[in-house]
């Protein structure tokens, strides 16, 4: 009988490993251009779940967690994605821009829950400044 609870435990396992969200990192296709201010903000952040450069912290690889931020960067590159921002057309930048401003200007973005562990993420009245410059530039660079 042991010898069944072993082996179902270790199927159940790696189940749970093998239905884990890829952490892969896609290749940049248009990365943002913007001034090194602009885009230190953006790069602490945001970056994590807004492009292809994410930093995969060590507890995304345990399930449950691994579902839970796999899911995150998912969604977050869905709607919005710093690596192939030079894709968007003129008027989708805009609305990027906008979007970004009212998210990050009432404290949406970054979600509470990612700055309990990423306190360094948190945007500073200096920075949300920085954004709203770059979000009101005619070109957004």
């Amino acid at each position: 009988m042991k010898h069944w609870i072993v082996l179902l435990v270790v199927l159940v396992l790696l189940a749970v490993r093998l239905a884990s969200p890829s952490h892969d990192n896609p290749r940049e296709t248009a990365p943002l251009e913007a001034p090194a201010e602009v885009l230190a903000v953006l790069e602490r952040a945001c970056f994590d779940c807004h492009s292809n450069l994410t930093e995969w912290p060590w507890y995304s690889q345990l399930p449950p967690a691994s579902w839970l931020t796999g899911n995150h960067v998912v969604k977050g590159r869905e709607h919005l994605n710093f690596s192939t921002w030079g894709e968007l057309s003129a008027e989708a930048r805009r609305h990027a821009m906008h979007e970004i401003v009212a998210e990050t200007g009432q404290s949406r973005m970054p979600p509470g829950m990612y700055l309990k562990l990423h306190a360094e993420a948190a945007l500073s009245d200096d920075d949300l400044a920085v954004i709203r410059r770059w979000a009101r530039s005619p070109s957004g660079r």
